[in-house]
């Protein structure tokens, strides 16, 4: 049974081995043969192949632990054992059917299934390894049953021959007492009848009772010790008289009769079950080994020799060596990769990993094989271990390794033809690759640089590439800072988002959109100096447009060919407005206005007609952060409900500054007396007055 279920095992192995390499190189071959065609081609195969392939690992995975469950009931000691094992079992076979069944018929046919199907069945059928094993060690535990029962019977019948010959005794001494009774009653008429009855007596015990009778006893005495002892090949005597000894010794050798049958019986079974487990050992296609208590070898099979001493037929493993010298003596002869040039240190971390183990561990052998080494710790102190050959599975891992470095090498290519969070949403799964939109409020931003037909006609096609990369490059670092989504590049234009597939708010949207404008610009100012200093006489300014509103954004093209982008007349208005601004100009349009006038001041332009619009737009220029403002100029801002303050003193003029003081004084007196008014009082009413009469003075 346990060899069909290492030749069903085997042929499951043989079959998903080539059926996961096979999955995984479709997976790259096809991803790389459809590259160039589509995005949504790309991640049907990513999720197709990976799924069928991870399915593929499972269900192996799921065949190994079922073959592992089998042989481990093959040689459990406790019929309590196996339960967990069979649950084990059946939960690893229900995976193992449901993992069938999501595979594809057509790629896989039923050759899988049916191997599947057949190492399933040595642990569910009728006559399964789990019932084979539990009436196994039932037959073991009747037996020992049997010779406990028989050692009972020997220690009763010492116990009954024992007071037979103390009755014995108990009978001369009261002989003993009558003759000495009768010999004071008639000393001198009796001396003759009592000599001669000594003499008598001494006769009979002579040729009669010592004989006859005590030696017979002492010689069944020590026979019943015998039997007691467990020696069942001690003659009985005295078998062939016809007295009541001889029926003792009858009885005890009908009771030796049956000790010797039930011990025969005993070894009979005993040497089967140690020749079945030694088959049963020898069948598994893994190595085993059992050390004692004391580390010293109980048995092992041929697979184990062979697997420590690969090639060397000289070398012997026989039960009684340590764990240790065997261990050593393998090292030493270089069988073992991890202990090259340390053997002795090896040694010590391996026998310390064999006492205390605390898992699997892999070693690597000098011939390139990859063993994985399962060591447990039984009740006793034994120490049971399985040898696997995993060499098949470690190559398997670093084919699979280099083919995921190769697909993840092609997806981060790929990313660079898409926004970040394109390539997240598309790539964990959370937005789908197909033609579909959606109307959504946007902050769009456009921004070009001013003169570049100028500037391309000075410069090099060379110098030229390099100086538009590294204002694309600062500029789109920016942008990702701000975590806008970079639509496209048209030259040296660049189109920019706010508000998909990721957004914070619309307000926040345009704000982020706003400031991310105006570091934008701030770092052109910086590049002014970099750029003369690299030989370019007119350095590049930029011209930048933005609009809130609503667009219609998503996939647009064909199902072979896509773009993600964004549609509407909100972007055509933010374009206009990039076009209608002068250079180092930030312009937006009241709704973005509308959602960052609390913290950018921005200037009014007034209305603008731009083209395709029938309708003159309300246009603001973006100044800068308020919080910038107040520190770098004399600008103050305040906003509440009931109160706006903006004073820009750099802008003001003399009769400006005049007639500002004039109106804060006129609301400061305002405040005073309505303060003044909310809690009247004599004392409280004279300082109103005062107040009316020398208002506070501001500067």
């Amino acid at each position: 049974m346990t060899a069909a279920v290492e030749l069903a095992y085997r042929k499951l192995s043989e079959t998903l081995t080539p059926m996961v390499d096979d999955a995984g190189f479709d997976l790259v071959t096809t991803s790389e043969e459809v590259t160039a065609k589509s995005t949504k081609s790309i991640t049907g195969l990513v999720e197709g192949g990976a799924n069928t392939l991870q399915v593929l690992l499972t269900l192996r995975a799921e065949g190994n632990l079922a073959a592992g469950l089998l042989n481990a009931a093959a040689g459990v000691p406790d019929p309590t054992s196996l339960k967990p094992l069979q649950e084990r079992f059946v939960a690893a076979a229900s995976r193992a059917e449901k993992l069938l069944a999501r595979l594809p018929a057509a790629a896989y046919g039923d050759t899988l299934k049916g191997l599947t199907e057949k190492l399933i069945a040595f642990g569910t059928s009728t006559e399964n390894i789990f019932n084979l094993r539990r009436e196994e060690l039932r037959q073991i535990a009747v037996a020992q049953a049997s010779l406990q029962t028989s050692n009972a019977l020997v220690l009763r019948l010492g116990k009954e021959v024992a007071e037979l010959v103390l009755t014995a005794q108990n009978s001369s001494d009261a002989a003993a007492v009558r003759t000495a009774q009768a010999i004071r009653d008639g000393r001198l008429l009796l001396l003759l009848i009592t000599a001669l009855s000594v003499l008598g007596a001494i006769v009979i015990a002579v040729l009669y009772v010592v004989p006859r009778v005590v030696s017979p006893i002492e010689n069944i005495t020590a026979a019943m010790s015998g039997l007691a002892a467990g020696d069942t090949s001690i003659d009985v005597p005295e078998r062939d008289r016809s007295d009541e000894i001889g029926r003792m010794a009858d009885a005890l050798g009908v009771f030796r009769d049956t000790a010797i049958e039930v011990q025969r019986s005993n070894l009979r079974e005993i040497r089967e079950g140690r020749r079945r487990l030694s088959v049963a050992i020898e069948s598994i296609s893994e190595a085993f080994s059992l050390y004692d208590g004391e580390d010293r070898l109980v048995i092992s099979n041929n697979k184990y020799r062979t697997l420590l001493y690969p090639g060397d037929g000289s070398v012997e493993i026989s039960p009684g060596m340590t764990f240790e010298s065997i261990i050593r003596r393998a090292a030493e002869r270089g069988y073992i990769r991890d202990a090259d040039g340390r053997v002795d240190e090896w040694v010590r971390e391996r026998m310390a990993l064999h006492q205390e183990p605390s898992g699997p561990q892999v070693q690597h052998r000098g011939d390139g094989r990859w063993i994985l080494v399962s060591e447990r710790k039984t009740d006793d102190g034994s120490t049971v271990a399985v040898y696997s050959d995993v060499t098949e599975l470690k190559q398997r891992e670093t084919q699979l390794a280099d083919k995921s470095r190769a697909l993840e090498q092609l997806s981060n290519q790929l990313a660079k033809y898409l926004s970040p969070q394109v390539y997240e949403s598309i790539f964990t799964g959370k937005q789908e690759v197909k033609i579909a939109s959606r109307r959504k409020e946007l902050t769009v931003f456009f921004s070009d640089i001013a003169g570049f037909t100028e500037t391309t006609d000075r410069l090099e096609s060379e110098d030229l590439t390099r100086l538009l990369n590294h204002y694309l490059t600062e500029m789109s670092q920016i942008a990702l800072s701000y975590g806008a989504t970079i639509d496209k590049y048209v030259g040296d234009a660049i189109v920019i988002f706010f508000g998909d597939p990721e957004t914070r708010g619309v307000k926040e949207d345009a704000l982020a959109c706003v400031e991310m404008a105006i570091a934008m610009r701030k770092r052109m100012l910086e590049l002014q100096d970099v750029w003369r200093t690299s030989g370019i006489e007119k350095p590049l300014r930029c011209r930048i447009g933005i609009n809130t509103g609503y667009c219609t954004v998503g996939n647009f093209g064909s199902e072979d060919r896509m773009d993600y982008t964004i549609i509407g007349g909100g972007v055509n208005l933010a374009s206009r407005l990039e076009a209608a601004a002068t250079p180092g100009e930030i312009l937006i349009s009241f709704e973005t206005y509308a959602n960052v006038r609390d913290q950018i001041h921005c200037e009014e332009r007034g209305h603008i007609s731009v083209k395709g619009i029938a309708y003159p737009v309300a246009t603001y220029q973006v100044v800068d952060a308020y919080e910038n403002l107040g520190t770098e100029r004399l600008f103050m801002h305040e906003e509440r409900p009931n109160l706006r303050l903006d004073l820009n003193l750099d802008a003001m003029s003399a009769s400006d500054r005049d007639h500002a003081a004039i109106v804060l004084r006129e609301a400061l007196n305002r405040l005073s007396a309505l303060d003044q008014a909310s809690t009247p009082g004599p004392q409280e009413t004279k300082q109103v007055a005062s107040a009316q009469n020398d208002p506070p003075k501001v500067e």
